[in-house]
């Protein structure tokens, strides 16, 4: 189009207003800051209310999801071994499913002897909360008031919410028929996930470099937190065993599951044996297993398994902790589970994907992040892409498109 003058324009509209920068919008159509942070409130507001909603369906979804990225560089390598894929899709069926039908067996078995073992010692538990009552009553406390506190304390409430606890768990695990349908989609269609990538590559370079992030992420912190699950759980069993505590292997898997929790995961674990430990043996067994835990899963956890997790996470202790009690209120105690992979998926929609919110990286990382130059993010780009099977051109990452 051309305008009187015979330069080339949109009849001078263009030109009289007030050019603007790079990145930003016309004066004319930009909306007030405070109007967009309301409507950016609200839309967050309604997207936490759907979550929560449809927390039924969403929970499986992603439990599926994150187990099909852990599982996926197992069927790449049975590919790589010459196996069909519609063979190394079923042998990963086979085992996930396999895994989870006998810890559901498990954790049925072992919830019955609990309620046989904890009805055994009700009497035990009876005469724990008189003894505290007394002992409440001689530091001057109103009787009355004592046995109210001493109530609350009632070892059989405790064993109730360990029950409840388990029940949660078998309820997530019934649910393996829809699972196995998820799963059974999701591992496969995977095989063509390497070509969509390629596809979403050519026009959306930094969205497939966060997704990538997230996948790497994941992969890593679900492999670190297995293995020195692995190790709590088998040293808490041993230790258990020596000390005569009953059910020792249930609280080793109940250390291994609550591994994957962060922050209040060791103190879930705990509970259960050291109530079980001052049923059966006195506060002395219940003393020796809260300390023979503290060095075990304090040493571990704390000092040994951030060292190798490293950067893979990126999150601070108090993102970290908000994560936990967000995705637990959504999505129950599988929310739980879940919560860091789940911080790391949003994470990467919402901040890694756009270049203009890398900023809010300094506020969830533990540390801020060094500004790298613009070699070490091709790099580091061709490096995630090659993890998940698609190796762009260089011109693909250089520059996004405009």
């Amino acid at each position: 189009m051309v305008d009187s003058g015979g330069h080339p324009g949109g009849g001078g509209q263009q030109s009289a207003g007030k050019p603007t920068g790079p990145g930003e919008a016309p004066s004319g159509s930009a909306l007030p800051r405070g109007v967009v942070i309301l409507l950016g409130s609200a839309a967050v507001v309604v997207t936490v209310a759907g979550m929560y909603w449809v927390s039924w369906l969403l929970g499986p979804l992603l439990l599926a999801l994150v187990i099909v990225i852990a599982v996926y560089p197992i069927k790449t390598w049975l590919e790589a071994k010459g196996w069909p894929t519609s063979a190394a899709v079923l042998s990963l069926l086979v085992v996930i499913f396999g895994s989870l039908l006998a810890l559901a067996a498990f954790l049925a078995a072992s919830v019955s002897q609990l309620g046989a073992l904890l009805a055994e010692n009700s009497g035990k538990a009876q005469q724990l909360v008189a003894s505290l009552s007394a002992q409440l009553t001689r530091l001057g406390i109103d009787p009355a008031q004592s046995r109210d506190t001493a109530g609350s304390a009632d070892l059989s409430k405790f064993a109730d919410q360990i029950g409840a606890v388990f029940s949660s768990v078998g309820a997530i695990l019934s649910g393996l028929v829809f699972i196995l349908a998820l799963l059974l989609f999701l591992t496969a269609e995977s095989g063509g996930t390497a070509r969509r990538i390629g596809m979403i590559s050519k026009d959306r370079p930094h969205v497939v470099t966060a997704l990538a992030g997230f996948v790497h992420g994941t992969r890593s912190y679900l492999m670190v937190t297995a293995v020195f699950g692995l190790i709590v759980a088998v040293l808490d069993t041993a230790a258990l065993a020596i000390m005569g505590i009953p059910l020792a292997l249930l609280w080793g898997v109940l250390a291994f599951i609550t591994n994957f929790i962060p922050n209040v995961g060791f103190i879930i674990g705990l509970l259960p044996p050291v109530l079980l430990a001052l049923l059966t043996g006195g506060w002395q067994l219940a003393l020796a297993v809260t300390v023979v835990y503290c060095v075990l899963n304090l040493v571990i956890q704390s000092l040994i398994q951030p060292r190798f997790i490293g950067d893979s996470v990126g999150l601070s202790a108090t993102v970290t902790f908000l994560a936990l009690l967000f995705w637990a209120w959504i999505l129950g105690p599988l929310g739980a589970l879940l919560a860091i992979p789940l911080t790391l998926l949003v994470k990467a929609v919402l901040v890694d994907a756009d270049p203009r919110a890398r900023w809010v990286e300094a506020l969830l990382g533990a540390e801020p992040a060094t500004p790298k130059t613009k070699k070490d993010e091709q790099s580091s780009r061709r490096r995630r892409h090659s993890r998940i099977g698609h190796r762009p051109e260089t011109a693909d990452v250089a520059t996004p498109p405009t």
